[in-house]
This record gives C-alpha cells, sequence and structure tokens, in this order.
C-alpha cells in the first residue's frame, strides 16, 4: 500500500507539469488563430498565476477540511475541465475563462500533495516528486507538436486533457489507498492561519529566499533561448532547439539527487546545489565566444537548482513543526508563483533597456538573497530546537 501510494502522488505530480508547458509551445499558432498579439499570452499566464496563488493560500484550511485526497482528485478534475475548455475555445475571451479554474486547481494540488509528502516521505522522494514534474514539461510539447502536425493547437490540448481525465479517474477509483496514512497531523491538527503563519520565527526569511529562488529559477527558464540569440550570437532556430538545457539540467539533477538526499540533508543539497549553480553563472560570464560553453552554463544553472526546491519545501515541517507546515507551504507556494509571475517580465524590461548581458548578474542577485534567507531560516529554527534534533 505504502509503495502504490507513493507511485499514484508521482502520477498526480506528473499531471501537474503536463500542462504547465502547453501554452508556450502552441502559442505562435494560439495567437494567430485567434487574431490577438503575441504579448496576450501574458493575460492568461497571469490569470492562471492568480489563481494559482489563491488556492495556495487557501490550500492548508481546504486540506484540513476535505483532506489530501480529496482534494489532490477534485483539483485534477478541474484541470480536465479547464484543459477540455481550451480544447473547444475559439475566441481569446474562452482561454481567460478557462485559465481561471486551471490556476486554482493547479495551484491547490501543488500546495496539498507538497506538503503530505514532506509530512510522510523523505527528500529523495521529494526530489523525485518533481522529477516526475520536469516528466510532465517534456511531454507536453511534444503532443503539442504532434497535434500541430497532424491537426489543430486545439486537439493538442483535447489529447493532454484525455491524459489527464485517465489519471483523475486512476486517482478517484484508488481512494481508499490513502489510508495507510489515515492518521494524518495535517489533517487532524488546527490550522494555524496566514496571520499566524507569518508570525512565527523564520517563516517571513523562507518565504523571501523561496521567492528569490523561483525569481532566478523562472528568468533561466523564460529567457535562456533570448539570451543565447542576442548575447552569444546563435540562431534562433538553435536557440529553439536549445531552450530545453535548463529543464534538462533540473529534471536530470532531481532524479540523481534523490540518491544521496538522505544522506546528506535538506540544508547541504540546498547548499551544494547553491554552489553548483554559481559555476553555471560563472561560465556565462566568461568572455567566451563559443555558445558551447554557454549551453553548459544553462544546463549547470539547471542541474545546481535541481535539489533547492524540493529540498527548501521538504525541510518546512523539520524546522516549523509538521503542525504548521501544510499553511506554511501553502504561502511558500504563494510566494512561489509570484516571484516566478513577475521577475521574469522584470527582466525582460531590463534586458531591452539596458542588455540582455545582464542575464548572469540578474540571476546571482536572486540566487545570493535566496542562499541567504535560507540559511537564515535554518538558522532561527534550529535555536527552537534541542541539539539531537537540529539538522547537520
Amino acid at each position: 500500500m505504502y509503495s502504490l501510494l507513493l507511485a499514484l502522488i508521482y502520477i498526480a505530480f506528473i499531471s501537474l507539469g503536463l500542462p504547465d508547458s502547453l501554452l508556450g509551445s502552441g502559442w505562435p499558432v494560439i495567437r494567430g488563430d485567434l487574431g490577438v498579439p503575441v504579448s496576450y499570452m501574458g493575460i492568461i499566464t497571469m490569470i492562471i498565476s492568480g489563481g494559482t496563488i489563491i488556492s495556495s493560500v487557501f490550500s492548508d484550511k481546504l486540506t484540513r477540511k476535505l483532506g489530501t485526497p480529496i482534494v489532490t482528485v477534485g483539483s485534477v478534475f478541474l484541470t480536465v475541465i479547464a484543459l477540455f475548455g481550451f480544447s473547444f475555445s475559439s475566441q481569446f475571451w474562452m482561454l481567460i475563462v478557462c485559465a481561471v479554474p486551471y490556476g486554482l486547481g493547479a495551484g491547490a494540488i501543488d500546495a496539498a500533495l507538497n506538503n503530505y509528502v514532506a509530512v510522510h516521505y523523505t527528500s529523495k522522494h521529494m526530489s523525485w516528486l518533481h522529477c516526475f514534474w520536469g516528466v510532465g514539461t517534456i511531454v507536453s510539447p511534444f503532443v503539442m507538436s504532434y497535434a500541430l502536425t497532424h491537426s489543430t493547437w486545439n486537439n493538442g490540448y483535447r489529447i493532454v486533457a484525455f491524459i489527464q481525465l485517465g489519471i483523475a479517474v486512476l486517482l478517484l477509483v484508488t481512494l481508499p489507498v490513502w489510508k495507510v496514512n489515515k492518521n494524518s497531523v495535517e489533517e487532524n491538527s488546527k490550522s494555524i492561519g496566514l496571520i499566524d503563519a507569518m508570525k512565527i520565527k523564520g517563516v517571513p526569511y523562507l518565504l523571501i529566499g523561496f521567492f528569490a529562488y523561483c525569481a532566478a529559477e523562472a528568468t533561466a527558464m523564460g529567457w535562456a533561448s533570448t539570451y543565447l540569440v542576442e548575447v552569444k550570437g546563435i540562431t534562433t532556430e538553435q536557440a529553439a532547439k536549445l531552450a530545453s538545457l535548463f529543464y534538462i539540467g533540473i529534471t536530470v539533477g532531481r532524479f540523481f539527487g534523490g540518491f544521496i538526499m538522505n544522506k546528506l540533508g535538506d540544508r547541504r543539497m540546498i547548499v551544494i546545489g547553491t554552489c553548483i549553480l554559481s559555476c553555471g553563472i560563472i561560465s556565462l560570464i566568461l568572455p567566451i565566444e563559443n555558445p558551447i560553453v554557454s549551453f553548459a552554463g544553462f544546463i549547470i544553472i539547471g542541474f545546481g537548482c535541481a535539489p533547492i526546491y524540493p529540498c527548501i519545501i521538504h525541510s518546512t515541517p523539520n524546522n516549523f513543526g509538521a503542525e504548521n507546515s501544510g499553511a506554511i507551504i501553502g504561502i511558500q507556494m504563494a510566494s512561489a508563483y509570484v516571484g516566478s509571475t513577475f521577475m521574469p517580465p522584470l527582466f525582460g524590461l531590463l534586458g531591452n533597456n539596458i542588455s540582455f548581458k545582464i542575464m548572469p548578474i540578474f540571476l546571482a542577485v536572486f540566487f545570493v538573497l535566496m542562499i541567504t534567507m535560507v540559511e537564515l531560516t535554518f538558522r532561527t529554527t534550529a535555536k527552537k530546537k534541542p541539539k539531537s534534533d537540529v539538522q547537520a
């Protein structure tokens, strides 16, 4: 039962990643069919992000009332409705309407499952969980490419919607499996609420650190191709093919990182990851014209980022107590979406007005802020715990 439940959680996280890269991969055709400017994709992503922020903040109360299994199944079905809505959309306003349930569903399942795994499973499973999210984001562009080659972008969404529906039905019929952890502390204890969570020592540091990390990660993901074209002078065709460099680094890193996380612990893995990604940033700064160095740089940055997100989340119950982790992780997810939503456009604005050469500096500033705040979090919470409980 334990292993089966873990497999179901992995599948649920594939479902979370599946739709994430559909819009970006199909947008050049979508916006042409709907007759809207390129920039209108930002409207859709902002609405989705707004929904995820709202549902993340309130996920703890919802999870305590309904339980993680029900929230997970309900959220996946909500994204199924949204995806089918996208597949039948013929006007831009229809995309806006469908973006609302998609954002709400994605945020709820993200926060609920992250907290559930942080409380009940070890670091390696948290790492592999997010590796499976990466698998979902890698698969969906191929689905959209197939749909665009043989039919329309609507069918790309429809195919993923049917896959998502299959996952939702699987999770629904296997609800009894979740009873293996029936007496879970995060569902039976009282919710501390947003304001009370913010009053806990160390939480503000954690939120700033997580915001900074997600700001840098999303910037690297979204602007790698533009940096390679504008700064390193490679063709747009080459850049499009190499856009997945960061995703490859982060997905591979999370797979292999899972084998050593339990031994090294969350805090050490975060520090190691920061050291690795620093090497990647340095390779971007080096005045070397050969683009291979920059290609390697983005892979190294992704590889270094791999353990940071899952380890920060997994350390939350240990730092603040399992009874508080649901509320805090929900706020963490909200801070993550704020960083990943608003900071990449800021970099785009700076790049247009100054130079895209500032990308390594931009990333370095946020990564330095991240590791500083995360270390302050660990040091602050360590003072409240017995020495035997403090993680090395």
